[in-house]
Formats: C-alpha cells, sequence, structure tokens
C-alpha cells in the first residue's frame, strides 16, 4: 500500500483540474499546504485531506475515465486544526461540478510543492479567508508582495487583487513567475526612526478630515499611489508592508493610516482592514491610533482586523468611535 502523501500526490496529479470536490475543500487544503513546510512535515495536508473526504468518497475517476483511485478510508490524522474539522460535514458536491478555476489550480500545485515558510500562521490567514468567504468576488489591496500573493488573489477568485510593492526588483521576479498577479510599484518618504514625530502630526485636524487621501495636507497621507487605488471602493485592505524591522525602513505608518482613510472615505458601506506584525511597536500603535480600537473586531497571532465604516454618509462622525 502506498504511503499516505504518495498516493495523495498522484491522486490530485490525475484529478485536479477536472475535480469532483467544491472550491472550499481546496482553499482549505492549499491553505493546509502552504502553512506547512512540506519538506518538514509531508503528511500533514495528506491526512487532512482523507480525513475530509473519508465519509464522501470512495473511488474517484479522472475526468475521461482512464485512471481511478481508491482513497484510503482509515487514516486518522495525528491533529487536524479546528477550522478544518468543521469541514468534513459540508454536503456533497453537486454532479454538476466539473474543474476548478486554472488561477486557483496554479495556487494548488505551487503551495503544494512549495518548502517556503510563510510570514502568517494558518490562524492568521484563516481571519481573512473567513472574510474573503463572505465578500468575494470583491475588491481586495494588499500593501505587500510576497509568498502568499497567489494565494490571496485565489482566494479572491474573479475578484481583483491589488498588491502595492516597495522594491522595484521583487515586482519583477514575481512577474515572471505569476504574470498574472496585479503589482505597482510605490514609495515610501518616512523612516520608523520618525515613527513618534509622525504620530504626534497625526493629531492634527488635517489628519482627520476626511476626504481623498491624494489631496490631504496629513504628513501621514501617502499621495503617490496608482490614481485606481484611491478611486476604487476597496471591500478588503491587509498592511503587511512596507519594511518595518530597523530604523532606517520606511515604516508602515503611512500604509496604515492611508488604508483607514480609503476606508472612511468610501460612499457607503464597511471596509474590513487586517494589519500584521502587531507585535512591533509602530503597527501596535499606529492601527490602534488610526484604525481606531473602537473599529478592531479581532486579534490573531500578529495579526489584527479591523472593519471602518464609511464617514461620508456623516460628517460629524467622530474619526474614532
Amino acid at each position: 500500500m502506498q504511503q499516505p502523501f504518495a498516493s495523495f500526490k498522484n491522486f490530485l496529479a490525475e484529478n485536479l483540474i477536472y475535480s469532483h470536490f467544491n472550491s472550499t475543500h481546496f482553499q482549505d487544503l492549499y491553505i493546509c499546504m502552504y502553512t506547512h513546510t512540506l519538506a518538514y512535515d509531508p503528511i500533514s495536508c495528506s491526512e487532512i485531506w482523507f480525513h475530509l473526504h473519508e465519509n464522501e468518497v470512495k473511488t474517484t475517476t479522472s475526468y475521461h475515465g482512464k485512471v481511478s483511485y481508491t482513497i484510503p478510508q482509515t487514516i486518522t490524522p495525528k491533529a487536524v486544526s479546528d477550522s478544518f474539522r468543521n469541514i468534513q460535514n459540508v454536503a456533497k458536491c453537486s454532479p454538476t461540478c466539473t474543474k476548478i478555476p486554472p488561477s486557483f489550480a496554479q495556487a494548488l500545485v505551487h503551495y503544494s510543492t512549495s518548502t517556503i515558510t510563510p510570514q502568517q500562521t494558518i490562524q492568521e490567514i484563516s481571519i481573512t479567508k473567513n472574510i474573503l468567504d463572505q465578500k468575494s468576488p470583491c475588491n481586495f489591496l494588499i500593501f505587500g508582495l510576497g509568498h502568499d500573493s497567489l494565494m490571496w488573489s485565489a482566494l479572491n477568485f474573479n475578484g481583483r487583487t491589488v498588491f502595492l510593492e516597495e522594491d522595484e526588483a521583487w515586482i519583477a521576479q514575481i512577474k515572471k513567475r505569476f504574470p498574472m498577479l496585479e503589482s505597482y510599484h510605490v514609495t515610501y518618504d518616512s523612516k520608523v526612526h520618525q515613527a513618534d514625530s509622525l504620530m504626534e502630526a497625526g493629531k492634527g485636524q488635517e489628519c482627520t478630515m476626511v476626504g481623498d487621501t491624494r489631496h490631504s495636507a496629513c504628513q501621514l497621507a501617502l499621495k503617490g499611489l496608482p490614481s485606481d487605488v484611491y478611486e476604487t471602493t476597496w471591500d478588503l485592505i491587509m498592511v503587511d508592508a512596507p519594511t518595518g524591522y530597523y530604523d532606517e525602513a520606511p515604516g508602515r505608518m503611512s500604509a496604515i493610516y492611508t488604508a483607514g482613510m480609503i476606508a472612511r472615505n468610501r460612499e457607503e458601506g464597511e471596509t474590513d482592514v487586517f494589519v500584521h506584525d502587531v507585535n512591533r511597536v509602530v503597527e501596535d500603535k499606529f492601527s490602534n491610533a488610526f484604525l481606531c480600537e473602537g473599529y478592531m473586531v479581532k486579534q490573531e497571532g500578529r495579526l489584527r482586523h479591523f472593519r471602518i465604516p464609511s464617514h461620508k454618509d456623516d460628517p460629524n462622525k467622530s474619526f474614532c468611535p
């Protein structure tokens, strides 16, 4: 009998495109792959796969009926998180299921063969994924272009996911591998060692007035982003860049402030804003000050989730609740 991971790889290779499983299963599977370094923990995701489907599928045949694999029915995972445990009760896929989108397939293959350790944990990723489950397809703006970018784009299938990155060389490298990702180069004038003075500047009236950030007089406002960034209504915004772990780095002061102001400036509704690395002083203080503790929904590990309503429908609404 084949080892579980070997059996899983064979099954995946033959059935990836013409799968009988719905996309929710695949989403959680490749999030598992992404958050496990397979070189060190090769069994984890295959066991989750088998666990999810042990009561659903006995034998699965490829689209043309040429290859058939029997999924082991007796494998018990060593450890399965609650988020995966809940999925085992998902209803069977409809007979009308055909195949998963090519972009999703590419992401799944990429993360199943990657040995790169992610910057976010599975618990942190799940916070944003849960919101994408509710809102996608949607408009998703991300400060930062990284190893998780293909995942975010795939999870927002049929939506628009835009990445803002400070490193032009890194953008070129990623575009060679994943040309379908929409990314733009941005520059930052700030430095981490200026954080205290920028915090003081942010208390000025010019920094609490809601409006187009391009025309803001606030020192924290990012005014040189692509025009489309200011003109799009973003459903989700994630701040996971720019670099902020040493004094001469640009820091995330302006990115956090601008994300909050873009959310407030939408015509109506709410924007979910996520800030990563809140274990650091800048991310902690600036997210609480400019995204507001009163708008915070949840914190998981180093990820903080805020839900910021439009302020345009009520000019008298206070900057923070």
